[in-house]
């Protein structure tokens, strides 16, 4: 007496699940992924800067501008105060942050050589 061997269960061949019910974990998995992804609520939530440290609306170019320069060169000597501490490869990236502030500093500076002054 011969046995027929069971025929294997029909499944998806471009699924990466193996089982019965492919297309429901399919499922389930693209709404996990969105939940914690793609969160609804942060995507329909408009940004709103934090009232407690606003400028003054009165302030002018010049005086945002030169505030901007002072800090963004005390943000650049802490940040190579700083990397001179380290070694290697953090040392690295901390310099490299440091030269990213620093031109954020020059481009603020040549902002501030062609604002003209109010009258």
């Amino acid at each position: 007496m011969s046995k027929t061997p069971p025929k294997p269960p029909v499944t998806d061949p471009a699924s990466p699940y193996e089982s019965f019910d492919s297309k429901k974990l399919h499922e389930a998995a693209e709404r996990a992924l969105d939940h914690y992804l793609v969160p609804a609520q942060i995507m329909a939530t408009p940004y709103s800067p934090n009232e407690l440290f606003m400028i003054n609306p009165q302030s002018d170019i010049e005086t945002l501008l030169t505030n901007a320069s002072e800090s963004l060169a005390s943000a650049t000597v802490l940040l190579g105060n700083f990397a001179g501490m380290l070694e290697g490869s953090n040392r690295n990236a901390l310099l490299g942050i440091a030269q990213i502030v620093m031109l954020g500093e020059l481009a603020v500076n040549r902002a501030l050589d062609n604002a003209v002054p109010p009258q």
